[in-house]
């Protein structure tokens, strides 16, 4: 019986193309797979470090917390407080210069750069019906789908976001050479604008907006928008289907703790960046406001999403996030003025409510870092 389904395994693997063989080969995705693929370099012009607190690491991460950070092999934590460096460690192979995958981190910063684009006039409104900056997506159904059902993950495609399944959407995506034919070439199976579900095809979709839109790689754009005005340390890599390729835009953006930290500062203080308005406040309001118009999965209102960005209620503390796979973290907690950064190979299998329940721990400790 195995060996008449050893050629029945292969053919399947033949027919599905050579993205298959890289997810058997790789088998995972890993915070440093940039090493792997072709990238964009996002250039940065003036580096401008992020002070340091007159209080910088004079206090330790709680020891009662730190098992669960060693367990799930953490590479960086941050907390910025007013703005300044308040605690930065680094282990395993982490360092203040090691870009790191933001997997869908980079959800986050796609939603910033179409607020960017609605603002210099790029993209007139985030009511606008995807086909009309993707004229290959205007057949059947998918003519009715808007930028805002791509933003607050409603757009109703069919797409497996499986991250085991070598054969699904998400291996195809991220080992695949043409994004812009799979995204293309997707279905529309519910009604847009309704349903919350979870896809990483809605942020490469607007991915494709932007880079059409604007003439530019979304590594241009970011570097133009935020990567130079922010200061950032180093510069970025962004991960590519192939050569001269699309950035892949729902994932594989790789930058340095620091960095990611800056994103955080930008958002925590609603686009604003030393003294001057880089976004226009209203589309941060809008981003960090669940999108409870919708219904998730068990059919109550959303109150955890908004336009990519992730929204945790705490302790009567609204806390905004953007969140990777292995959990990857930019946090803000506006009533604290903090931000928390967290990078790592693994992210707690535990669940409380929507979220990993390592999130939950990497808040108490900042907290007790601060106080």
């Amino acid at each position: 019986m195995f060996k008449q389904f050893i050629p029945f395994f292969f053919i399947i693997v033949a027919l599905q193309g050579c993205y298959v063989n890289k997810a058997l080969i790789y088998q995972t995705a890993g915070i440093y797979d940039y090493k792997i693929f072709k990238n964009n370099v996002v250039e940065t012009l003036q580096p401008i470090p992020i002070p340091r607190s007159v209080y910088y690491n004079q206090k330790e991460y709680p020891a009662t917390l730190l098992p669960m950070l060693q367990e799930l092999k953490t590479t960086a934590f941050m907390v910025i407080k007013d703005d300044s460096i308040r605690y930065e460690k680094y282990w395993n192979e982490g360092s203040d210069s090691t870009l790191s995958n933001s997997f869908s981190m980079a959800k986050s910063i796609v939603s910033l750069l179409i607020g960017f684009a609605i603002q210099d006039g790029y993209i007139k409104s985030i009511d606008q019906y995807v086909c009309e900056y993707l004229p290959d997506f205007e057949d059947g159904c998918k003519k009715h789908v808007r930028i805002r059902d791509l933003l607050t993950m409603s757009s109703g495609l069919a797409w497996n976001e499986s991250y085991l399944n070598p054969f699904g959407s998400t291996a195809k995506a991220y080992y695949g050479r043409n994004l812009y034919k799979q995204m293309t070439k997707l279905k529309v199976v519910q009604a847009p604008g309704f349903n919350f579900r979870y896809l990483s095809a809605n942020t490469q979709l607007l991915g494709l907006i932007l880079t059409k839109t604007t003439g530019k790689t979304l590594s241009q754009y970011l570097s133009e928008k935020l990567w130079k005005p922010l200061g950032a340390e180093h510069n970025a890599l962004w991960s590519l289907d192939r050569k001269g390729g699309y950035e892949k835009a729902y994932c594989c953006f790789n930058a340095t703790a620091r960095d990611y930290a800056k994103i955080g500062i930008l958002g925590l203080h609603e686009g604003k960046w030393n003294g001057s308005q880089l976004l226009f406040s209203d589309y941060l309001k809008q981003s960090f406001s669940p999108a409870s118009n919708l219904s998730d999965y068990a059919g109550n209102c959303v109150d955890f999403y908004g336009f990519q960005w992730w929204i945790l209620n705490y302790k009567n503390m609204k806390i905004n996030m953007a969140c990777g796979l292995y959990g990857q973290y930019i946090i803000m907690v506006p009533q604290k003025n903090m931000v928390i950064v967290r990078l790592g190979h693994k992210t707690s299998k535990e669940y409380r409510g929507h979220f990993n329940a390592d999130v939950y721990s990497y808040i108490e400790a900042a907290l007790s870092i601060v106080e």
